[in-house]
């Protein structure tokens, strides 16, 4: 087949068409390299800062749109799948969908039906939009909102989510937003991670546990990494001789890679119930997570064996707690570290994820 990637978030996109290259079909990239992170890509999307980018970003879009016709799958990582007005997108999707043969939706991040079901239905016990049956009110979850409830946004993520032909899921929370309105063409596939060939448990036998925090620009509240590095602050300096605590902010994805690499545990998004793409990488390098494993997440991939995840919930006593349990129980990294390893083969190993999108893409035709 040709498959056509539109837009990136964490890598997604990029890993996948890696796998699916494999399995011998040809597969285009075009994306921002999602923003300072700057992944791989086959097309450069990227926009400059200012009027002029939106401007010249639109000219580079509406000159290679002949590159992005005659696929048989076109996949967008979201309904805003290019730095641009919502507005601006609709008919370059109507263009897309007019000159390809199967128009698929990613459900990986932030859109309406995340914000809209979080904050009105709440299904979950907790998210970036709810503490229960609480609204969060600090500023970066009341910006989103702003953003995507009653806009051009909202109505750009329905008419896509109405018109294109599936919706993948990458993760549970954004299942359970989806199937309720989509039934019949939502599919959960779990994000794509290429294995490293190498894989050891040396590093548990340093005298110090290092822990790596990643901090995004910006959206350190919204994602509550701003609580889990106060809590790793405080154990720092409580247990100093036997920790060490990494912090990566703001940076490119092969530094940021760089500096996670030889930790022990991983500090990663407080309020979700799954671990990411930046977790997940981690973990295939038998880096424990430290972040979100409730039982749902175990449940939509069934395994019932593996439990690698040391579990939080989103506040600072919660985080503070099985961080400092973590650090006085060393005995417990190596069958973490291998845990984490093997849950990432099992469920999210990239050829086996791109088997699964295969199976999906070609039941379009």
């Amino acid at each position: 087949m040709k498959i056509l990637l539109l837009g990136e978030y964490s890598n997604v996109h990029w890993t996948l068409a890696e796998g699916l290259r494999q399995l011998g079909h040809k597969v285009t990239v075009a994306s921002n390299g999602d923003f300072w992170k700057d992944y791989p890509r086959d097309i450069d999307l990227a926009r400059q800062p200012g009027k002029w980018g939106g401007i010249k970003l639109t000219a580079k879009v509406y000159s290679r749109l002949p590159l992005l016709r005659g696929y048989d799958v076109v996949q967008i990582i979201n309904p805003m799948f290019l730095e641009l007005k919502a507005g601006r997108l609709f008919p370059i999707y109507r263009y897309l969908r007019r000159h390809n043969k199967a128009m698929v939706l990613g459900a990986f991040g932030m859109d309406w039906y995340w914000v809209h079901t979080c904050t009105y239905k709440k299904p979950l016990r907790y998210s970036d939009f709810n503490i229960g049956d609480t609204v969060r009110t600090d500023e970066p979850a009341v910006k989103e909102q702003h953003d995507w409830l009653g806009t051009e946004k909202e109505r750009l993520n329905r008419f896509i989510a109405d018109d294109c032909d599936a919706i993948v899921t990458g993760l549970y929370e954004y299942d359970v937003c989806y199937r309720p309105y989509f039934p019949e063409k939502t599919h959960f596939i779990p994000f794509p991670i290429r294995l490293p060939e190498n894989f050891s448990t040396e590093q548990c036998k340093r005298s110090k546990i290092t822990i790596f925090i990643g901090i995004s620009r910006g959206r350190s509240q919204y994602k509550g990494t701003d609580i889990m590095l106060s809590a790793a602050k405080d154990l720092r300096s409580k247990y100093a001789h036997r920790m060490k605590l990494v912090v990566a902010e703001g940076v490119p994805f092969a530094e940021y890679e760089q500096m996670m690499n030889g930790s022990d545990a991983i500090l990663d998004q407080l309020y979700s119930y799954t671990p990411s793409m930046n977790p997940l990488l981690a973990m295939s390098k038998g880096i424990i997570c430290i972040g979100g494993g409730e039982p749902e997440n175990y449940a939509i991939i069934n395994e019932d064996e593996l439990r690698p995840i040391i579990n939080v919930q989103p506040t600072y006593e919660s985080v503070y707690h099985e961080l400092e349990q973590f650090i006085l129980h060393p005995e417990r990294i190596p069958l973490l570290k291998e845990q984490s390893r093997e849950y990432v083969e099992r469920h999210h190993d990239y050829l086996k994820v791109a088997r699964r999108y295969e199976q999906l893409y070609l039941s379009l035709r």
